[in-house]
């Protein structure tokens, strides 16, 4: 292991073999506990390379996503940590500064690296600190598939603040190598002859005639046509590569000719996602984020055995896209994770994956629900936040038939407070024409998707990471607008109101505390936007104490739009939630950061017995 302070001392072999130990440790580490594996496997030169010329101490490492960053992570001081990635109480997956001073910003979403970078050379430029501090951003290629990236880009570009913008280009989406053409290209471009070449060119045509310097800007412009950095040199920021992003010699000298630029320059670099685990490399979309594996056989230690929801809805609506022609959908780079494969893959026609553009996402299928079509658009709770405004301005304002299947809500374990999906009730039900329903097993996931083909207006269907807590015995009725489900009747005053997932923790639940000799009743909400307030203020006069389980944030809630309602009917309830309390959730085991969290069926059941019992 070397350390990050005599990294400029070693040689080229210490740090290729170096690199080989990094990449070990992490394919190692993730085979335990889970992560992401192809992409950090991947970036291991590339982040070596910026240690090597630039200092984390001074210059702001910024990464995009930074699901790439465990090799920083080693790098700055938490190598005999590393065993504790993703746990809780451990070291987390992504970047996150109250970790270390050598994480610049908290970052789990895409496509914001190139943003704080020129808030960051902003800030530099004003503090007189542009001699010794340069923004250093890795972003990956997916993550310009988002407007937010173009945004930054069109500033930096008119701004022309010193900036190194690190292109990870891992699928060769953006451009491939031209031969030997480009090869000679890349090496000479990365070079300070180059760049001397064209710096004395920009000076040289400010003294020729029109006509010479109109000549020589259409060699220029000639010479930049078969290279892949156009785009960006059109914006205004000078353009270094292809470069191979697994050759350090090269990665280095690239990096050290931008930092003497003093300009924006965006640096091609050429990857392997999977680099040095045979099996994962290539674009494995399996291999990004994994659970522990067993390293020889690339087999997952931890198999399912219970059927995940996102697989359910997937069969929901496949089933229903087959019966009905009209059935469209969108996903936002997250085909897999969201259950879309199977409808892409049988309707490639009707199913899309637009890439991480979340508000594209939405408002494109808005325009197809004006004519006529009914898209359910299949995003994570964290991720959908992104495209909130167009949410309500474009779906919401007119009313449209358009479904969010909101995948992911509640506690998502490892990822984190980047990922927790316990959002989405307070952020919609906020909005005028918006509906809210959910599911609590897999026969409801059905009935839920059906009811949501003929609904009127905007709705939102919310469901978690995993499975469902079992709902057995309880059977299932169709949805209706508004309508809840009185499950359980009890003999004592308590009520257990779910909602979602938080329907067979109730069910759980309740069956702790009859074994304690209490008897509760169970309602299982299923729309919390509308309320079923005939049901709810029926229930008032026999159940006065009601517990809230579900999987979201307490402020704006659950509970919270119960209270709205308690208070405009004038009920005599006691209304207690067992939502999240408002703090960012940290990452861990889902099971554990539940129990943490006194939210597991275990811990519910105590607090209601004792507080029962003391009463």
């Amino acid at each position: 292991m070397i350390q990050r302070e005599t990294l400029r001392e070693q040689s080229l072999e210490n740090l290729n073999n170096y690199c080989d130990e990094i990449r070990q440790k992490i394919i190692q580490t993730v085979s335990k506990n889970g992560g992401h594996l192809s992409s950090n496997v991947g970036a291991v030169e590339l982040i070596v390379a910026m240690h090597y010329v630039f200092d984390a101490s001074l210059d702001p490492f910024i990464f995009d996503v930074s699901h790439q960053a465990y090799t920083h992570k080693l790098i700055t001081d938490r190598w005999d940590r590393f065993d504790s990635l993703r746990e809780l109480g451990g070291i987390s997956g992504y970047t996150r500064p109250d970790e270390s001073p050598y994480d610049y910003f908290v970052a789990g979403h895409s496509s914001t690296s190139i943003s704080l970078a020129v808030g960051a050379a902003k800030a530099i430029a004003l503090k007189n600190e542009q001699s010794k501090r340069v923004p250093v951003a890795l972003i990956g290629d997916g993550s310009l598939s988002a407007g937010m990236a173009y945004e930054a880009l069109n500033e930096l570009g008119d701004r022309r603040y010193p900036v190194v913008i690190i292109l990870n280009d891992n699928k060769m989406s953006i451009s491939k190598p031209i031969g030997a053409i480009s090869k000679f290209l890349s090496s000479a471009m990365a070079g300070t002859f180059y760049q001397k070449v064209k710096k004395v060119t920009e000076q040289i045509l400010q003294y020729l005639p029109e006509s010479a310097t109109y000549m020589a800007k259409k060699f220029e412009e000639g010479f930049k046509l078969i290279t892949p950095g156009i785009l960006f040199e059109e914006l205004g920021i000078d353009y270094i590569g292809p470069i191979d992003g697994h050759d350090l010699e090269s990665l280095i000298k690239a990096l050290q000719a931008a930092k003497n630029l003093k300009k924006p320059v965006i640096i091609h670099t050429q990857t392997l996602k999977g680099k040095g685990y045979e099996m994962a490399e290539g674009y494995y979309e399996k291999w990004h984020g994994v659970g522990p594996f067993d390293v020889a056989s690339g087999e997952a230690l931890k198999k399912g055995v219970s059927k995940s929801a996102t697989q359910m809805y997937s069969e929901a609506l496949l089933a229903l896209a087959k019966e009905h022609k009209d059935v469209v959908g969108v996903t936002a780079a997250m085909p897999s994770g969201t259950g879309l494969s199977p409808l892409i893959q049988n309707f490639p026609e009707r199913f899309w994956d637009v890439a991480i553009a979340e508000q594209h996402a939405v408002t494109s299928m808005c325009a197809m629900a004006k004519e006529g079509f009914k898209p359910f658009i299949s995003i994570y709770s964290t991720f959908l936040q992104r495209a909130y405004d167009q949410i309500i301005h474009d779906a919401c304002i007119l009313n449209l038939n358009v479904v969010f299947a909101i995948d992911r809500a509640g506690t998502v374990g490892e990822d984190g407070e980047t990922h927790q999906g316990a959002f989405d009730i307070a952020y919609l039900s906020a909005i005028p024409n918006m509906t809210l329903l959910a599911p609590r097993d897999e026969a409801s996931m059905h009935e839920a998707l059906s009811y949501a083909y003929t609904h009127k207006g905007p709705l939102a269907i919310r469901y978690p990471r995993g499975a469902f807590f079992s709902c057995s015995p309880y059977s299932v009725t169709p949805f209706e607008y508004g309508r809840a489900d009185c499950l359980k009747e009890g003999s004592s005053p308590i009520l257990l109101v779910g909602y979602g997932n938080g329907v067979g923790r109730a069910i759980e639940t309740a069956k702790i505390l009859l074994e304690k000799g209490l008897n509760v009743a169970i309602v299982d909400l299923k729309f919390v936007k509308p309320l079923d307030e005939v049901m709810l203020e029926k229930l008032s006069k026999t159940y006065t104490t009601w517990y809230v389980l579900s999987d979201s944030a307490k402020i704006g809630g659950v509970a919270s739009l119960l209270g709205q309602f308690k208070e405009k009917k004038g009920l005599h309830v006691s209304l207690h939630s067992f939502e999240y309390e408002d703090v960012f959730i940290t990452h861990g085991a889902t099971h554990l950061i539940e129990e943490k969290l006194g939210i597991d069926a275990l811990s519910i059941a105590t607090y209601i017995f004792d507080k029962s019992y003391n009463e």
